[in-house]
């Protein structure tokens, strides 16, 4: 019996135990879905599998006493198929167990069902953009994008595990000063001068001099502007390009790149699509001229003050391209947009919701803007290359994409982070990543001695799987569909990450207990071959939780 169906259960007693009410000539005002049933684990194992909290929930509306109304629906439960007993705690509670076939049966559920045992459809018919890294097209990427990957990957994972249709976007920042600031850097570099004012230092710098130069020979007698447009333009091909494969070796895809500079070209008319959104959001009526400039009246919605989206002198502001690029993002089908930005960017939050509701849509509903804290690496060294910075190519190297990545996904977005790289590089226990990967390399181990011991899975009896390892087991499996879906719901992967350490610590103290292959002489049973469900069943569930924080399932350590 999976969770969906006691809930189902106790739902249908539920409705039940209204109509009596009705009939009885009670006047009875409760509406209630299906999905408003919800269990809970118990904190401790010893009060049951489930335990629910409606009793207390519909005891007023039915004009009755809580522990009255839990009585009445434990009775029901106790008679449902797979329900070994239901009792009343508390004020209210139902504490449920289920017998031991009906727990046990969850084990080939989740076999039968592989990679897709814990997706859900909580947040089917969503259609969610969501932005991360966007890092300027002008440098390596470092320390910072590479916790915004793990999380912008990993958060994209778990909302399309919860049925939403997702795309991860990068918005290439390559429009602006900090371009010709650039170009201007390898055009120095090429000549062996010091960085200019305002450009940018590192050996990184040098290198894209020269690969810009073996491209374009000739280019330092090129016209100065002829000069710094191609040196520019070449340079941002070869950063651009080392960007993506920086995030495709740290197992970060992206759906769609989109360029600044494309908000900015003109169509044939002679119209770019900021000029198309100036237009757009002044016909909604929250655009006005003053002193020359065009403002956006963002206070509206809750922005500490109005916007300026078009100076004086006719130039856009950075706000316009924002304007056009959340526009954009709605034209192409996506209701809602999810940002997830830098410690430094707590000034954005306001401004892009006010922007949502300027544009027509729910700032509460349509737009989400999620704030990354900064993470540290006790004894990191900066960039050779760059020199100023820490670079996730670096960091790959040095402690491995599964142990970063796993990490970096362990925590809440909103807390600091500090890594301990000693611990990430040590290969037991008290190494999380370590300690999950074992355990799904020893349910690997597992199978493959049981397949050369001739134990199969050719008989499934869940009724034996009576120890109280297997019963605890079998408690949290069933509790993977539930975690990801709230993962999701919150926008928190690290939730993925706790579950399945937890769960690898059950399925040790399982595996120390009960024994899948048979002691000497003894036959081989149905228990045998139950038990092999059971552990199939768990590496699956940890190799479907690390593949949503983008880590690998290693078969042997």
């Amino acid at each position: 019996m999976t969770p969906a169906d006691l809930s189902r259960a106790l739902y249908d007693l539920v409705i039940a135990l209204v109509a009596r009410r009705r009939e009885a000539g009670a006047e009875v005002e409760l509406s209630l879905a299906p999905d408003a049933v919800t269990l809970e684990r118990p904190k401790l194992r010893e009060h049951g599998d489930w335990a629910s909290s409606i009793a207390l929930r519909i005891a007023k509306p039915l004009g009755a006493n809580p522990r009255e109304i839990a009585s009445e629906l434990a009775a029901g439960l106790a008679e449902v198929d797979g329900v070994a007993s239901a009792e009343v705690a508390g004020p209210g509670f139902i504490n449920i167990r289920l017998d031991a076939a009906a727990a046990g049966a969850l084990a080939k559920v989740i076999v039968d069902a592989g990679t897709t045992y814990g997706h859900g459809d909580s947040l089917a018919g969503r259609v969610i953009n969501l932005e991360f890294v966007s890092a300027n097209p002008t440098g390596p990427l470092h320390i910072g994008h590479t916790r915004w990957a793990a999380l912008g990957d990993s958060i994209g994972r778990v909302l399309r595990a919860a049925g939403a249709t997702v795309a991860n976007e990068y918005y290439i920042n390559d429009a602006g000063n900090q371009m010709d600031n650039f170009g201007a850097s390898v055009i120095a570099a090429a000549k062996g001068e010091p960085t200019p004012e305002n450009g940018y230092p590192g050996r990184y710098v040098a290198d894209l001099a020269a690969r810009v130069l073996e491209r374009e020979p000739h280019l330092l007698e090129l016209d100065p502007e002829v000069a710094l447009h191609t040196a520019r333009e070449i340079a941002y091909e070869l950063q651009l390009a080392e960007i993506r494969a920086s995030l495709e070796r740290f197992n970060v895809h992206f759906d769609v790149w989109t360029s600044e500079r494309a908000l900015h070209a003109k169509d044939d008319d002679g119209i770019s699509a900021i000029d198309a959104a100036v237009e757009r959001l002044r016909a909604q009526g929250h655009v006005y001229d003053d002193e020359g400039a065009v403002w956006v009246r963002t206070t509206d919605f809750g922005d500490d003050k109005d916007r300026v989206i078009r100076r004086a002198n006719g130039v856009y502001t950075y706000f316009a391209a924002d304007a056009a690029y959340y526009l954009d993002k709605g034209d192409r089908g996506f209701e809602h947009k999810v940002y997830l930005l830098g410690a430094d960017h707590h000034g954005y939050v306001h401004r892009l919701k006010a922007l949502a509701g300027a544009a027509g849509d729910d700032p509460e509903r349509d737009i989400e803007v999620l704030i990354g804290q900064l993470v540290s690496i006790n004894g990191a060294k900066l960039s050779k290359r760059a020199g100023n910075i820490i670079e996730l190519d670096d960091l790959q190297a040095w402690l491995g994409t599964d142990a970063l990545r796993y990490t970096l996904a362990r925590y809440p977005a909103d807390s600091p982070l500090a890594i301990d790289p000693e611990q990430l590089r040590r290969r037991t226990n008290d190494n999380p990543v370590f300690y999950v990967q074992y355990a799904h390399a020893r349910t690997s181990a597992v199978a493959r001695n049981a397949q050369a011991s001739g134990v199969d899975r050719s008989a499934f009896a869940p009724e034996l799987l009576e120890h109280e390892t297997e019963s605890a087991l079998l408690g949290a499996l069933q509790e993977f569909p539930r975690i990801v879906a709230q993962a999701a719901e919150l926008r928190e992967p690290h939730r993925i990450a706790r579950y399945i350490e937890e769960l690898a610590g059950l399925y040790h103290r399982w595996y120390d207990n009960c024994r899948v292959l048979p002691l000497g002489d003894e036959p081989i049973g149905d228990l045998h071959r139950t038990r092999l469900w059971l552990n199939d069943a768990t590496g699956q569930v940890i190799r479907n939780g690390l593949d949503l924080l983008g880590v690998s399932a290693p078969e042997r350590m």
